[in-house]
């Protein structure tokens, strides 16, 4: 196939552009969606989709007919009932696009704001058991629900620190607090020297855990944590909606947002119905003047703060923490904000946002240190004159952001615990093999190590935790899904997955029984403590050693709970395919430090092998090369238009791979770039079903023995099975472990699986894959997008592609579009530049 170059079209009105590497969102349902580039050729795109649409609509967007302010008379309001999925899954300024990976043909179900209809990669929970007087267990939702509420009081708490004097001794905690008040003890003569310095009690060992009851089904309702709105709050809230022509549907989540006095909050502030997943400006603008009158005008002070946030929260859903100022002024004044300005001032007025001051740097150059918002420090010298850019960010972010880079500097410039000699360390790399054993190496005097590779590099951290264990240390290995964690576990010393918390990865197999590796956890579980060593006396994570697998799917907030969680001492190795689409949240971690070069990085050497790791290979260096596939390892399959595509698709996952390539259709995934349009999951899910496992759907469309993609949270993608429905809901199999979906919850956070999108594939491989590229996909193609997509196939590789020479174009000439982060700057002042 020719890569011959030829410039691509650029929608001049796209000021924050999410682009295809854009991780899918969730809608308040928990669906994934994905996004295209640019809507402006989308035929029959619903990216422009807003609450309550038809999800068969085929709108366009909006794109450059954006509303100028206010709708006019008769502009329609929030319409529809019971949707809340929300328009813009992540275009910034731009009414009727958002942002992921979905085609020029898709449509878009991604969530709301912040946190009312998702937090990317980690959200609104789910989750309880029923299980009379055993112990519940913790499904994945509920368990990243109550991480996440840990880490952000420890943020505030660490903000709240910072604007006053800290005593001696006062950041001290654990054995070295104790210290401390032993001496002074001493010192002020309360106790003398021999009974505070003697000999201490040895610390009672930790009994072995007991074994683990069989599973039981674990109840995906949503996590409650504190109480919801009361019927009463609800009731008002619904009744000032429908006074404002606002579907009643949204009046539990604008309750739960807004607190007891929602309505009363509603009323003097009509545009803080902005704050609901899944609501638009120009709705907003419609139930604003359907209460206030002729008072309600573009000018409102009120409404430029709530279109400033909003513009922040859908950067956010982007991958952005931050956006510059001039950034985000012109895409208020696309919003029809008449003074952008004004309105930015406001916001950071009213506490709704931080400004930051970051140093322009010369490319290449190393970032200077941020100063403004939430505690930056100032430039070295004051006196020198120096170009800066504006940036404006939610707090929610800039805090986990900062908290990152001060736990990241923690690791690189404290020296790892002395668990094994130089020597011994020096023996376990010898008895590896190239980049492992440069790995051991690192790791033995670093604390934070990153790994780069494809899927065959994964044997390098295998052969890092088996000559960790070997040292007695506590070692385990984490990945950000069930996919990734049943990866690993198949790596020969990867582990078991899902141990039990408190179980002892360095403890000696039983008497007759092969050794395994350290356990691999997937990382909400670690955690959380449903999974992996649990928690120490002082709440750190139990262990010596962890490898976070998958790294670039690490966004800021789940990467600033992980090192806020790790003890003093402990190393951090960060491991994964930088070519590989980004995080589903906010940041641009795993980039961010390998560009800030502050700790050893370690490259593996070891090629994916055979064709498809030579195809794979050349994609991620811009080139799409034809490789010899003696075996059908790589089939193109031509195709016409997209009703050709999907009847191709169909005809390759039920009869054409089982019989020529022996993988039969149950291991065989579609990937395809978004849910909507004539070749969309949903379109070549209907028909697959119709193929593979025809039924009456009697339960919310589903049948046992369905392939389902459920959504637990926004941003994450669990594959598995309808296994059968009754009373107390839809009963799935989703990576070994049962879930019950209730009723209600199912339309919103489940969907056919048969094919995902490439985002929510991220994570996994199957042994054939069908990549669908119908020609409307031309437009949502980038390289990580193709690079992800083509790398989830293990043996075979077919892909239906329309796009003709887009795809080659794409892998060329379409990069991962940036992300706007301030790690680098926040990193800069705290740690050197690593050799």
């Amino acid at each position: 196939m020719s890569t011959e170059p030829e410039p691509t079209s650029e929608d001049p009105t796209a000021t924050v552009d999410a682009g295809p590497e854009t991780p899918g969102t969730a809608d308040e349902a928990g669906r994934t969606a994905d996004v295209p580039v640019s809507d402006a050729h989308a035929g029959d795109a619903d990216a422009g989709r807003t609450v309550g649409e038809g999800a068969g609509d085929a709108g366009t967007g909006d794109r450059g007919a954006a509303s100028a302010g206010v709708p006019a008379a008769g502009a329609a309001p929030v319409a529809g009932e019971g949707a809340t999925g929300p328009a813009d899954g992540g275009v910034v300024g731009d009414a009727g696009s958002a942002g992921s990976d979905g085609s020029a043909g898709s449509d878009v179900e991604s969530s709301g704001p912040g946190d009312s209809g998702g937090e990317g990669a980690s959200g609104s929970p789910a989750g309880s058991v029923e299980g009379g007087g055993e112990a519940a267990q913790v499904s994945e939702a509920e368990a990243e629900l109550a991480a996440q509420q840990v880490e952000r009081e420890r943020i505030a708490r660490r903000k709240a620190e910072k604007q006053g004097p800290i005593d001696a001794g006062g950041k001290l905690s654990g054995t070295a607090a104790d210290l401390l008040a032993a001496v002074r003890a001493v010192e002020s003569g309360e106790k003398p020297a021999a009974t505070v310095f003697g000999d201490p009690t040895p610390a009672p060992r930790r009994p072995a855990p007991e074994t683990a009851p069989p599973p039981r089904p674990v109840r995906a309702e949503q996590a409650a944590g504190p109480a919801g709105p009361a019927p009463e709050t609800v009731q008002a809230v619904r009744r000032v909606l429908a006074e404002g022509g606002a579907p009643e549907a949204l009046a539990p989540q604008t309750a739960a947002l807004l607190g007891e006095g929602a309505e009363e909050a509603l009323r003097a502030d009509p545009w803080q119905l902005l704050r609901v997943g899944g609501v638009r400006p120009e709705q907003a603008d419609g139930f604003a003047r359907a209460l206030l009158g002729a008072a309600c005008g573009p000018d409102d002070e009120r409404r430029g703060r709530a279109v400033t946030v909003w513009l922040l929260e859908q950067a956010a859903l982007a991958g952005h923490t931050a956006l510059e100022l001039p950034r985000l002024t012109d895409t208020l004044a696309q919003r029809g904000v008449p003074d952008p300005d004004a309105a930015v001032q406001s916001t950071l007025a009213e506490g709704e946002a931080l400004a930051f001051q970051d140093a322009v740097e010369e490319p290449g150059a190393r970032p200077g240190p941020a100063s403004g918002g939430a505690g930056g420090t100032d430039a070295p010298d004051e006196d020198e004159e120096r170009p800066v850019r504006v940036l404006i960010g939610l707090e929610r972010f800039a805090l986990a952001e900062e908290s990152l880079a001060d736990g990241l500097a923690r690791l690189v410039n404290s020296a790892p615990k002395q668990d094994g000699s130089a020597a011994d360390w020096e023996r376990a790399a010898d008895s590896a093999q190239g980049a492992a054993a440069d790995l051991i190496r690192a790791v033995a005097g670093h604390g934070l190590v990153l790994h780069t590779g494809g899927e065959a590099s994964l044997a390098e951290p295998a052969a890092l935790l088996r000559a960790a264990r070997e040292l007695g240390l506590r070692a385990w290995a984490a990945a950000p899904g069930p996919l990734g964690r049943d990866r690993f576990a198949a790596q020969p010393g990867g582990g078991t997955p899902s141990a039990a918390p408190g179980s002892d990865p360095t403890a000696p197999a039983p008497e007759g029984s092969a050794p395994v590796g350290p356990a691999v956890v997937t990382l909400a579980g670690l955690l959380a403590g449903a999974e992996g060593p649990g928690r120490d006396a002082d709440g750190a994570l139990d262990l010596d050693l962890l490898v976070l697998l998958d790294a670039p799917q690490l966004d800021v907030e789940a990467g600033a709970l992980l090192v806020e969680s790790l003890p003093d001492g402990a190393r951090l190795v960060l491991a994964g395919d930088p070519a590989v689409l980004w995080s589903a949240g906010p940041g641009r971690v795993f980039g961010d430090l390998l560009a800030a070069r502050v700790c050893p990085q370690v490259a593996s050497r070891r090629p994916d092998p055979g064709p498809l790791g030579e195809l794979v290979s050349g994609i991620g260096i811009g080139e799409l090369a034809q490789v010899d596939a003696p075996g059908k390892e790589v089939v193109i399959v031509p195709v016409r238009d997209a009703g050709e595509a999907v009847h191709r698709t169909v005809q390759l996952v039920a009869d054409s791979v089982p019989r020529a390539i022996g993988v039969p259709a149950e291991d065989t995934q579609v990937i395809t770039p978004g849910h909507g349009g004539a070749a969309g999951t949903r379109a070549l899910n209907a028909a697959l079903k119709q193929r593979l496992n025809p039924g009456p759907g009697r339960f919310g469309g589903f049948d046992p023995g369905d392939r389902v993609a459920y959504s637990p949270v926004p941003g994450r993608t669990l594959p598995g099975r309808v296994v059968k429905a009754d009373a107390e809901g839809l009963h799935l199999s989703c990576a070994g472990e049962t879930v019950v979906v209730p009723q209600e919850r199912v339309e919103r956070s489940v969907r056919h699986g048969w094919a995902l999108t490439a985002h929510q594939a991220v994570g996994g491989r199957w042994p054939a894959v069908v990549v669908v590229l119908p020609g409307d996909a031309a437009q949502a193609l980038s390289r990580p997008w193709i690079y992800t997509a083509f790398g989830r196939a293990v043996r075979h590789l077919s892909v239906v592609q329309g796009v003709e020479q887009a795809l080659p174009r794409a892998v060329a000439e379409v990069p991962a579009k940036p992300r706007t982060t301030r790690l680098p700057v926040l990193l800069a002042p705290q740690v050197p530049v690593a050799d």
